[in-house]
């Protein structure tokens, strides 16, 4: 199996060329670095560290905290952080600079893999959640070099997937060091796919150990002077295709009986900026492009956030949160950034990807779970009820504040490998 894996994966190259390609044409960074893609680092990398991976921009957020007490606890050891995708590489650009190293994670073929692992050298390579690559993780064990998967979950689905793999899964399980999951029900999804009991550890999910840096806190104070907004304000995060139009045609039955109300438009990924700015100028609404740092009037009905690495500061002025990606079958977003600033959370049905967070949000009065049939009432209903907005908000706080810990049992199992 692992030979027609490999043969096959070859045999796609000019498949994932042309869709590398297609993707360019609204996102241009998916056309540069390519060699990166095939493990040539060279000069881009320190040796003899520490490698973390995280695939996209979630993920990346998620080992934020990792990487900083990383840095705090390691200060000599350099630290290689990759993605994936382009939008995961602009966040780890913006929040770490030059203090990391940062390139692609070069495709899972045998030669881009031995090629980046010769350059590289790391002490232990950590994986955010659960990406199984099965020439990396056979090569690393050939190397005796640890591999943990951090924060991992694994959902119903996601298992019956890997199931279907028979041996091949069993084989490749015992390979991984150690996988950290987020809760014992996933850990016992891996145990039972082949994983070795010894070989993991629940230590809760580190998203919840998020905190506002300095930074961020002043820069939420001068976005609330500089705006001097006297109204509510309405923030849709991460959006996908399908939802921003619900969304408007929601605002617009919401500005009906509350003409004062302020929406923030986040929409997930940059290379669908220009088509939600269509959107809004097909839906007749005034709006402001927060790339521009126009500060919106009371005639600013919308602001569209076309901008990265603001979502937590744009939380900061608002009293509602909608977290996108749960009202198509994406599978949601991470609610706990908006619980961070106190807010009532509002989710479509679509959050397998947060199921566990989630449950604890709704059993708690932090989030309630909408049809699209009954967001403008949920929504109405929080704008109309000051004493329930900041109920459902405390609720969720005090949730996430409950679930704080994971990242420090998490660098305790990393201190083992790098002692």
């Amino acid at each position: 199996m692992q030979i027609l894996y490999t043969i096959l994966l070859y045999l796609i190259q000019p498949i994932i060329w042309l869709r590398l390609l297609w993707r360019s044409r609204k996102a241009p960074a998916y056309r540069q670095r390519i060699l990166e893609r095939y493990g040539f680092g060279k000069g881009k990398v320190k040796p003899d560290g520490i490698l973390v991976h995280a695939v996209s921009v979630g993920e990346t957020v998620a080992a934020i905290p990792l990487i900083k007490a990383l840095q705090k606890e390691y200060p000599n050891l350099p630290i290689t952080v990759t993605t994936m995708t382009p939008t995961g590489s602009d966040r780890v650009k913006t929040t770490f600079g030059d203090t990391v190293s940062h390139v692609y994670l070069p495709y899972d073929l045998p030669c881009a893999v031995k090629r980046f692992l010769n350059q590289l050298r790391p002490k232990v390579v950590i994986i955010m959640e659960t990406e199984l690559w099965p020439t990396l993780i056979c090569e690393l064990n050939k190397r005796d070099i640890p591999l943990i998967i951090a924060n991992a979950r694994l959902s119903e689905r996601s298992a019956k997937g890997y199931a279907k793999l028979g041996k091949t899964i069993r084989h490749l399980l015992p390979k991984i060091t150690m996988i950290a999951a987020q809760n014992q029900v996933d850990g016992e999804r891996f145990i039972q796919l082949g994983l070795p009991s010894t070989h993991l550890s629940i230590t809760g999910s580190i998203k919840f150990d998020i905190d506002l840096s300095d930074e961020q806190k002043d820069q939420i104070k001068t976005l609330k002077q500089n705006w001097q907004l006297n109204r509510p304000v309405l923030i849709a995060a991460s959006t996908h295709a399908g939802e921003d139009e619900l969304i408007l045609a929601t605002f617009k039955q919401l500005l009906k009986k509350h003409p004062n109300l302020l929406l923030i438009l986040v929409p997930r990924h940059p290379e669908r900026f220009r088509a939600v700015e269509k959107l809004l100028i097909d839906s007749r609404l005034t709006y402001a492009l927060r790339s521009q740092n126009h500060i919106p009037t009371d005639q600013t009905q919308v602001v569209l956030g076309d901008t990265m690495g603001e979502l937590m500061q744009l939380y900061g002025i608002a009293d509602i949160a909608l977290v996108g990606g749960s009202f198509v079958a994406h599978g949601g977003h991470n609610p706990l950034e908006p619980a961070l600033h106190h807010l009532p959370i509002i989710m479509g049905e679509h959050f397998f990807n947060f199921a566990i967070i989630v449950k604890q949000l709704i059993d708690a009065n932090g989030v309630t779970i909408n049809t699209e049939a009954d967001l403008y009432r949920t929504i109405d209903k929080l704008l109309s009820d000051a004493d329930l907005q900041k109920e459902m908000g405390e609720n969720s706080y005090r949730i996430l504040k409950q679930n704080q810990g994971a990242l420090d049992r998490l660098l305790t199992i990393i201190k083992r490998y790098l002692s």
